[in-house]
């Protein structure tokens, strides 16, 4: 998420009671988390597991909870409970705006778009040109849609990421990353029934041209799926994935979080794709496996029972 306009460094230590340390006169552009922080951003950690991660991260502030070194060009705040502090930026920037109608006076709909009964479009949504939007399609807040997109019945694009800070010595063990990133579709997408596309947790989603997916589809916050990809029915796509243009998802897949598919990758239907696979291959099974060399596998072993009678029979 980027502020409207940079925050000093000493303003953002006053408001989440940090000691700061480093340089105290730079100005903070935005907030993210780690795997999104781009020069001049803040990020948190809380956890020592992470503080290299973050210290030489893009990252220029860092909300940590103990005093380190504090490398070149950056600045620390050091504070008691970084997520809380992390959380109370959010909310200061983002607050929670509540939509009173179907469609927001702020929203901004493009020449010959149509939107048909039941349709929500909240706060500063976008739609290109030429768009279709069935009934009982619902955008959040700050999505924003290019020319020529389909999108079909009970879809939801922009819901909230599902992201947690998790610590078991408090009640509640998982505390909700509060979302303030959004949605982005671009040109000639089509978007089947039942979808649900989650925003960024700080950046955005991103969906680039040409792809068409079916229904029941989910894509988890983060992710950014290439150009004239194919996503059919139940594929699950955790959050912070890369697809790739060409990508070919058959139905019922699940891809697990923060991987890589490479260009023209096709994963046939039921595949669980645990780790960054190429592209330009077909794999198959969970977990995943090129095609091809899997199916000579099987049809060996149906052949086991045959090969084992012949065997006996020359003994």
């Amino acid at each position: 998420m980027q502020f409207p306009s940079p925050v000093s460094a000493q303003w953002i230590a006053s408001f989440i009671g940090a000691k700061i340390s480093g340089n105290e006169n730079s100005f903070a552009s935005g907030i993210n988390e780690i795997h999104k922080v781009r020069e001049g951003d803040i990020v948190f950690v809380d956890h020592p597991k992470y503080y290299d991660a973050c210290l030489n991260s893009a990252a220029t502030f860092i909300i940590i909870n103990t005093q380190k070194e504090v490398p070149d060009g950056k600045t620390l705040f050091v504070v008691e409970d970084p997520f809380e502090a992390y959380l109370k930026i959010v909310n200061h920037f983002k607050p929670f705006q509540a939509s009173d109608k179907m469609i927001s006076d702020t929203a901004r709909i493009g020449k010959d778009t149509i939107v048909m009964p039941n349709v929500f479009l909240g706060n500063h949504v976008v739609l290109g040109d030429n768009c279709i939007l069935h009934p009982n399609v619902c955008i959040y807040d700050d999505c924003v849609i290019g020319d020529n997109v389909e999108i079909h019945s009970g879809t939801v694009v922009g819901s909230d990421a599902y992201y947690f800070n998790t610590k078991k010595n408090r009640k509640i063990w998982h505390r909700k990353m509060q979302s303030c990133g959004r949605v982005v579709i671009h040109d000639s997408v089509e978007i089947g029934a039942g979808c649900t596309i989650d925003r960024g947790v700080s950046d955005a989603t991103v969906i680039e041209s040409g792809t068409k997916i079916d229904n029941m589809v989910h894509i988890g916050h983060d992710v950014m799926v290439g150009k004239n990809c194919l996503i059919a029915a139940q594929v699950g796509i955790a959050g912070g994935n890369i697809l790739k243009d060409g990508v070919i998802l058959w139905g019922q897949v699940g891809v697990n979080k923060t991987i890589t598919i490479g260009e023209n990758a096709i994963v046939m239907g039921q595949g669980g794709v645990t780790s960054s696979i190429e592209g330009n291959k077909t794999y198959w099974g969970t977990p995943i496996q090129e095609f091809y060399k899997k199916r000579k596998e099987l049809v060996m072993i149906k052949r086991l029972p045959e090969i084992w009678e012949k065997l006996r029979k020359l003994k």
